[in-house]
This record gives C-alpha cells, sequence and structure tokens, in this order.
C-alpha cells in the first residue's frame, strides 16, 4: 500500500530515525470485496517478511465487508521507502486499482505520542 508523492510528505514531517505509520483505506468495488481480501492475504504474507516491517495488519470492516483498513508500522524511513520500492508492491498495487472504488488506496500518515 504506497504512494510515492505520500511518502515524500511523511519524510518531510518525520525524523529518518523515527518509525514510519500509517493506514490505507480503501472500498472494493461491487462484488469485488472477497478478491480484495484475497490479495491482501496474499501480500501480507510478503509484506511482514520485509526485514523493515513491524505490523502490517490488513482488516475488513465488520459493518460494510466491502471496506479495508490496513495499519502500518515500518522500522523507520529507510524501511518504509524499501517497502515502496519492493517487487511485490507494482503487480499488487495494480491489481488493487482495479478492484477498488478509489483510484487508490487512501494513505494516512501518523505519529506517535
Amino acid at each position: 500500500m504506497s504512494d510515492a508523492s505520500a511518502s515524500a510528505s511523511a519524510s518531510a514531517s518525520a525524523s529518518a530515525s523515527e518509525p514510519t505509520i500509517l493506514h490505507a483505506t480503501f472500498t472494493a468495488r461491487p462484488g469485488e470485496g472477497d478478491r480484495v481480501a484475497e490479495l491482501l492475504r496474499e501480500f501480507s504474507v510478503e509484506v511482514q517478511a520485509e526485514t523493515g516491517n513491524v505490523v502490517f495488519d490488513a482488516t475488513r470492516l465488520v459493518d460494510d465487508p466491502d471496506r479495508f483498513f490496513v495499519y502500518e508500522v515500518y522500522r523507520d524511513h529507510a524501511a518504509f521507502q524499501a517497502h515502496i520500492s519492493a517487487p511485490a508492491g507494482v503487480p499488487f498495487n495494480a491489481a488493487l486499482q482495479e478492484l477498488i472504488v478509489e483510484p487508490s488506496s487512501q494513505l494516512t500518515f501518523l505519529r506517535r505520542l
């Protein structure tokens, strides 16, 4: 779940040594929720194997199963950059884009208190 322009804004507001924390949200097109869930399950395995990944928790809203929420934590900015450059991301994002309502996943970057 990545967007290069979003990573640039995250890097501008956070120290390189702080964890990069974000959540991604998106909505499956009608009838595509189960395909999105399967795609996410497969991608989760890839992301969780990345050295700098701390958390990649993909979930589906109980009250609206076509809505997805993914919570992600990377060790630091370099680990996040490695994630968005990883080979698995390109085919995942291309496939996801075909299955969701939004043009891409909506990313929100967070900072711990």
